[in-house]
């Protein structure tokens, strides 16, 4: 068998491992990373993974900075993304030097498209965070990680995330505050306000602003949309903190981003919930259930399954693609006999089951005309049919 074949067939967590270790460079890489021994990569593995606001201090590895929001530490194959900022794109094909290199104003037209949303894309100013966070960490060889909330150990696309404090003076310093507060980057509450540096990010965006530098700066490349950007993140921030206090000291809300809502669900079949999950993939069902996914983690999303579709088109859960909704329903659980898997899911029979920020533009691109969402949310007569029975019977009709 070849070494290729070999690494193949191995588990998936032994290849993490070794990935680990040859990303650490206890089989190579730099002197700093060679004292990593295995035991080592495990243990800081198992801190990245174990839930609380404290992760722990690690070396800054080999090239550290990809950009203004995202470093690299020692023992970890992946990226870390950084909470809270979000830094323009840097340069990173000859495409869009070339494209930029022909106007800048052209090129941002170019960029946007026909996108009803604001788009990233690399600017001066994205090249400029970066040159920002490489100065910030250059006399740092060991950076402390916290996180912002004790659960929300990893982003969609599986990096950790994480505010990064290097020691300035004695003191340790929160890169992603005065990443701000330089002007580097908005305070970015898309996915939720800080719970543990709002003020702090408040202040720092206010003094950037008052001090017209970095992306306040109207002579400068960058943006110039950020006006749009902040009502659209400040709206779902909003949305969240409202479920957020809602939620408090009840055992049956569950927010699908946290570590352990898989867990939740199962324990809660049969039950009622409300979830706060982001509204992913729409599957229109032509001869089955329609079914709507929210985002959990990439390939691993929850469904919710209209088998209504007038009740699909009332609840205007399409208006709200790429966004926050608030689920109410009872968990079932069915077997799959495709995957030969049990599967959970959320049948939805009424539209007020379904509900989203009223605040939030339209960005899903959908045609939302139709009658307007009935709003009973109350008294949910949940129907427990077996959904993946009916759609093989649709599936298989003369």
């Amino acid at each position: 068998m070849s070494r290729m074949s070999l690494f193949l067939r191995l588990s998936p967590q032994i290849v993490f491992v070794l990935s680990l270790l040859l990303a650490g460079g206890c089989l190579g890489g730099s002197k700093k990373a060679r004292r990593y021994k295995k035991a080592q990569v495990q243990k800081r593995l198992k801190e990245f993974e174990t839930p609380g606001l404290l992760i722990g201090e690690f070396p800054l590895a080999r090239n550290a900075i990809v950009d203004g929001d995202t470093v690299k530490v020692s023992g970890l194959d992946t990226s870390l993304r950084l909470s809270s900022i979000d830094t323009e794109e840097t340069f990173k094909s000859d495409a869009d030097r070339r494209l930029y290199e022909a106007g800048f104003q052209e090129y941002l037209k170019a960029k946007r498209g026909k996108s009803l949303k604001p788009v990233k894309c690399a600017t001066p100013l994205g090249e400029e965070a970066k040159d920002y966070a490489k100065k910030f960490f250059a006399d740092a060889e060991v950076v402390r990680l916290e996180r912002d909330h004790p659960k929300e150990l990893r982003g969609r696309y599986g990096r950790y995330l994480a505010y990064v404090f290097a020691r300035k003076k004695g003191k340790w310093i929160n890169y992603n505050v005065e990443c701000v507060r330089a002007g580097m980057s908005p305070y970015f509450t898309k996915y939720a306000y800080s719970r543990r540096f709002h003020d702090e990010f408040v202040q720092a965006q206010k003094e950037a602003q008052q001090k017209r530098i970095g992306i306040w700066d109207p002579s400068k490349e960058h943006y110039p949309d950020y006006a749009e950007r902040l009502d659209w993140w400040n709206a779902r921030a909003d949305f969240i903190k409202a479920f957020e206090q809602e939620a408090e000291g009840k055992d049956n809300y569950i927010v699908l981003t946290h570590w352990d809502s898989l867990r939740q669900l199962e324990q809660n079949v049969g039950k009622q919930v409300v979830l706060l999950g982001l509204v992913g993939d729409i599957k229109l069902g032509d001869r089955g259930p329609t079914k709507v996914m929210l985002g959990r983690r990439l390939l691993s999303d929850f469904p919710l399954v209209f088998f209504d579709k007038d009740v699909f088109g009332s609840s205007g859960v399409a208006r709200h693609t790429g966004e926050f909704v608030r689920v109410e329903g009872v968990v079932q659980k069915w077997h799959n006999k495709h995957t030969k898997r049990d599967e959970l899911q959320i049948m939805i029979n009424l539209p007020g089951q379904i509900k989203g920020s009223d605040r939030l533009p339209d960005y899903s691109g959908w045609d939302t005309e139709g009658p307007d969402p009935e709003t009973e949310a109350e008294g949910l007569e949940m129907d427990h049919r077996d959904p993946g029975q009916e759609e093989e019977e649709v599936r298989h009709a003369p």
